[in-house]
């Protein structure tokens, strides 16, 4: 008889994710979940400017952002890590962000099929209403979960 897996944990596994690679060296941090969402937060740092008169967080970061939030949303909704591949991110810029301030992507996995999974977000630096930013994705399993392999 085999022990089921315990359900993907977006606050868990941020502590692995966040340590190591791209993520971690943005600086990513968990903020929230639920059964089909996950925020992550960027913080400012200088850095990671856009222009260097304007201290604001470029839009390549945001991005990424977005993405990692995209990746975690899905996990959360299936309930396990499988690996996906971004096949198309939109983001829709808004406004710039306000100087020195940190910025927080939502995203939510709204529909998942046999090899793809859809997700729509925004990103923002005070309040979701006023957003930086409107993204839309489309992601591709690429495998199963690791921790089934034999």
């Amino acid at each position: 008889m085999t022990t089921p897996l315990p359900a993907f944990n977006p606050q868990e596994s941020a502590k692995f994710f966040f340590r190591h690679g791209h993520a971690g060296w943005l600086g990513m941090e968990y903020e929230d979940h639920g059964s089909d969402w996950v925020e992550l937060k960027l913080p400012w740092r200088e850095d990671l400017l856009g222009e260097e008169d304007r201290h604001v967080l470029a839009s390549g970061p945001i991005i990424s952002l977005m993405d990692m939030a995209s990746g975690m949303a899905i996990w959360t909704t299936n309930k396990t890590f499988t690996p996906v591949a971004t096949l198309d991110l939109r983001v829709d810029y808004q406004r710039p962000a306000r100087e020195r301030s940190a910025v927080i992507a939502r995203a939510q996995c709204y529909r998942v099929t046999r090899s793809a999974a859809f997700v729509r977000g925004v990103a923002y630096d005070d309040h979701r209403d006023d957003p930086v930013a409107h993204m839309a994705g489309v992601f591709m399993t690429i495998g199963k979960d690791p921790r089934l392999a034999k």
